[in-house]
């Protein structure tokens, strides 16, 4: 069974792009594990294709190449949060929200057109007072992947909603280390919640 990791920074989690079976150090490594554990009796390829700093625009490029060209059973997509990070700083890039949502738009239609795919989205997030300034634009684009997930989605992870609702949200850098990238504790919480939404998927592949 054939799952792909799609996204930026925090599905890459430094991994070796020589080797997309290297699902780096962050929530791919941490579900492949815990997947293998619970369904011992079934051989899995995971593929991890994050790559850091890629917005939804960037995705949609290399979409064939790097999802589409595998035909996978499963592919999971966590995307956006570049798309609003990079509004500030120095080399600004002004994706607008309605360009979000159409790149969006795009990657979902590609995948439900062109494979077979099951698909998990991840709702991007931040955590705490280093990217508060994002806060008002994660806000603003919650709503549209939201509603894309409700059209195009098997699973949707609302890791932004779940992540304010823990009980240890606002502990400094409980998440994250800087407000987007996950700390080990992070990735661990992404990974289980990313377990609980696939195994039903897995068990609906098995027994076709």
């Amino acid at each position: 069974m054939k799952i792909v990791f799609q996204g930026d920074s925090i599905t890459d989690a430094g991994r070796d792009k020589r080797n997309y079976h290297d699902l780096g150090a962050g929530y791919p490594k941490f579900a492949a594990q815990h997947i293998r554990e619970a369904f011992p009796e079934t051989d899995f390829e995971f593929i991890n294709f994050g790559i850091s700093g890629n917005r939804t625009s960037e995705l949609f490029d290399r979409l064939y190449s790097d999802c589409i060209a595998f035909q996978p059973d499963i592919v999971s997509v966590l995307i956006g949060i570049n798309d609003v990070w990079h509004r500030y700083g120095v080399n600004k890039i002004a994706t607008t929200d309605e360009q979000l949502a159409l790149n969006y738009k795009c990657i979902l239609e590609r995948l439900k057109n062109e494979t077979g795919a099951k698909i998990i989205m991840l709702q991007p997030f931040t955590e705490g007072e280093d990217q508060a300034h994002m806060r008002p634009d994660v806000e603003k684009i919650k709503p549209i992947v939201n509603s894309l997930a409700e059209q195009y989605s098997d699973a949707y992870i609302k890791l932004d909603d779940l992540m304010h609702a823990d009980e240890n949200y606002g502990k400094e850098h409980y998440f994250t280390r800087d407000g987007v990238h996950p700390n080990p504790t992070g990735a661990a919480f992404i990974a289980k919640l990313y377990v609980e939404a696939i195994s039903p998927m897995i068990d609906e592949i098995i027994a076709k």
